[in-house]
């Protein structure tokens, strides 16, 4: 049998987050949690395979929302379909409006700003092309403790502004990408994961901006 290589991801003790203010949903006061999260005094880098199932740590996610306004001034968001293989078991088939995935130790020493931005900017290039230029910010924070998936992890969403419409996957597992409007979206919102209904549930309601 082949030996899988351990992977450490960037974790921080959920205490923290509860000492920070815990919340379900959507919150855009990042400025109240990103600093905290990470603060390299309480960041932590852990196997994979020991965290997904311990509640007593969260996952930092960066969760990459793509944005493109149509000439019409209409903002178009990209999404996709989870493949039956991907690594996620707990997530496949579903619909997505986010890119990301985990802050691995290959990303940084440090486990800081740094790190994050350096492992945010790894897993969207691993996942998908981006066909010319676009600018990042940070809108807010996800949590979900009422799924096993989303006790062990933390989003921190961010938006990109496209200048084009042109997002390719490169992955096999990210199937009927394309972007519509956030009407559209919401027709099929059920068919979405957690996070997504919560991100596009943020967007109608005005608090992700």
């Amino acid at each position: 049998m082949q030996n899988v290589p351990q992977e450490d991801v960037l974790v921080v003790p959920r205490e923290l987050f509860d000492r920070a203010g815990a919340f379900q949903g959507f919150c855009g006061d990042v400025a109240a949690y990103l600093p905290k999260l990470l603060d390299p005094r309480h960041t932590l880098w852990r196997p994979r395979s020991s965290v997904e199932e311990d509640p007593s740590f969260k996952q930092l996610i960066p969760y990459c929302v793509l944005a493109w306004r149509a000439a019409d001034g209409q903002p178009r968001y990209f999404s996709y379909t989870r493949g039956g293989g991907q690594s996620e078991a707990r997530l496949r088939a579903k619909r997505s409006v986010g890119i990301g995935g985990h802050i691995a130790s290959c990303d940084g020493e440090h486990g800081d700003n740094v790190s994050y931005e350096a492992g945010m900017r790894r897993e969207l290039e691993e996942e998908v092309a981006i066909e010319g230029a676009f600018t990042s910010r940070c809108v807010g924070l996800i949590n979900d403790d009422a799924t096993p998936v989303g006790s062990v992890h933390l989003g921190i969403v961010h938006i990109l502004e496209l200048e084009q419409p042109q997002v390719a996957s490169r992955e096999s597992e990210l199937i009927d990408c394309g972007f519509a409007t956030l009407e559209e979206l919401l027709a099929a919102r059920e068919h979405f994961e957690i996070w997504s209904q919560i991100t596009l549930d943020a967007l109608v309601s005005g608090r992700l901006t």
